[in-house]
């Protein structure tokens, strides 16, 4: 698989593979997001490491996001030297996604750098941070978070104190957090995200294209607690066919310590909250242990209801939920009265077609006709083709003699693929082949039957 070349010089890359991306030779117009709450002296020192970035001055804009300070942020030191605006936003709590979503709005460039006002960029920070999205519109880049106390500071010296500081981030040492850099070892810096590649994208250092936030949908306004904004994001980003990086040489400072080194009652009742807000949310199967249901699946199906009877729907529909996370949408000219013949009071099983909630945040879809019965291991079987580094789409190929299609996508084959296919002038199916791949599997080889007849219900 090679990367696809757009119009205007940039690239879609195969799967995960930033790796295939060149270096671009424009500068765009960068637009730094900060959200800010009542932290005068923090943003300080943000603001003048600003203003020694090595990109170019004139192509870049710092959005300073006020969520609601009774402290507003005083940006008049800087004006001579930094294009700033401000804007601000009632205080209803801790709005953090919703000010960042402010700041972007506001903002003009078509590369989107999030910093946290208590993150101190290095001077290449910027220009390290942008180099994939630039290229690359689909990358999601994650920079280097190193933790140090700053109280001691003054924004005159923050370049003083980056060169006395400057061994630390050419190497692993205690000021970065074990949990994150055992992360980018083990994933190559993401290349190799795995499904969990949601969970080392941080938001205090995230950059992005505007194309893929607005396409995405930006951050979650509905988390109005600290944390969790951005797995939330990250997470539908790489369902919905972003590319995850991370770039060690972006290197920012975080003014204090990681969330895990506070106290263990402050972290755990933190942490519950979290999992708590995250879960319906989330479809990775680790933030699903309780075996209980919600309304965004990890599996969307949609099943044609065309030669069903309501016994012989009621068995497809069985086999396909059996053990999985899943919710079934029936669709055709009987879906209704069908589902009404059913009897069943299953809210796993609507009528219709998945919305965007569902389609932007599932891992997987499934279009389903004829009389298909799945074994216990067919859904496992079948969307383990589609882990990243996989294929993008697995179709069971049947006997032609026997009316029945099976078909399942990774939800980030999908829609990377719908992203591009106007400006590449290809259909989807065409670029979801170039990208990800397609494999096709016998029935006997994923445990598919297809009947002939309706079953017996009675007993």
């Amino acid at each position: 698989m090679n990367v696809i070349e757009l119009q205007d010089g940039r690239v879609v890359v195969p799967d995960n593979r930033w790796d295939l991306a060149k270096d671009c030779s424009t500068t765009p117009l960068v637009s730094v997001v900060i959200p800010y709450y009542n932290q005068p002296r923090q943003l300080a020192l943000v603001l003048e490491a600003l203003t020694a970035q090595t990109y170019p001055m004139d192509r870049m804009e710092i959005v300073i996001a006020d969520d609601g300070s009774t402290d507003p942020p005083d940006v008049d030191r800087w004006s001579c030297c930094l294009s700033v605006i401000v804007v601000r936003q009632e205080d209803r709590g801790f709005r953090a996604a919703a000010a960042r979503n402010l700041g972007a709005a506001a903002s003009s460039g078509s590369i989107l750098c999030f910093l946290d006002a208590d993150t101190v960029p290095t001077p290449d920070y910027v220009r390290r941070a942008i180099r994939l999205p630039a290229v690359a519109p689909d990358s999601v880049v994650v920079g280097r978070r190193l933790h140090a106390d700053l109280a001691d500071v003054a924004p005159g010296r923050v370049g003083r104190w980056f060169s006395e500081n400057s061994a630390a981030g050419r190497s692993h040492d205690e000021r970065e957090p074990r949990w994150l850099a055992d992360a980018y070892q083990r994933t190559s810096n993401l290349l190799m995200p795995g499904w969990d590649g949601y969970k080392y994208v941080i938001s205090a250092v995230f950059t992005c294209s505007r194309e893929l936030f607005d396409d995405i949908g930006g951050f979650d306004p509905t988390f109005v607690q600290y944390g969790g904004e951005d797995w939330e994001l990250a997470n539908r980003a790489f369902m919905m066919g972003a590319v995850f990086a991370h770039e060690p040489a972006a290197i920012a400072w975080h003014d204090g310590p990681d969330w895990a080194e506070r106290p263990v009652s402050d972290r755990l009742a933190g942490k519950n909250a979290e999992a708590l807000a995250l879960a319906p949310l989330i479809t990775d199967p680790a933030a699903r242990t309780s075996g209980l249901g919600y309304s965004v699946p990890d599996l969307a199906v949609v099943i044609d209801t065309e030669g069903h009877t309501a016994p012989s729907l009621l068995r497809t529909v069985a086999s396909v939920l059996r053990g999985v996370d899943g919710r079934v949408w029936l669709q055709g000219r009987a879906a209704q009265s069908l589902h009404r013949a059913l009897g069943i009071e299953d809210s796993r099983v609507l009528v219709g077609y998945p919305g965007p909630a569902i389609n932007g945040r599932c891992r997987f879809y499934a279009e389903v006709s004829g009389r298909v019965v799945f074994s216990r291991n067919s859904i496992p079987l079948l969307v383990e083709e589609l882990d990243p580094g996989k294929a993008g789409q697995v179709i069971v190929d049947f006997d032609r003699s026997r009316p029945a299609a099976v078909t399942v996508w990774s939800s980030r084959a999908r829609h990377r693929s719908r992203r591009w296919s106007k400006e590449t002038q290809r259909t989807e199916d065409e670029l979801l082949r170039a990208l990800f791949g397609v494999r096709r599997v016998a029935p006997t080889e994923v445990g598919i039957a297809v009947a002939d007849a309706d079953p017996s219900l009675s007993w």
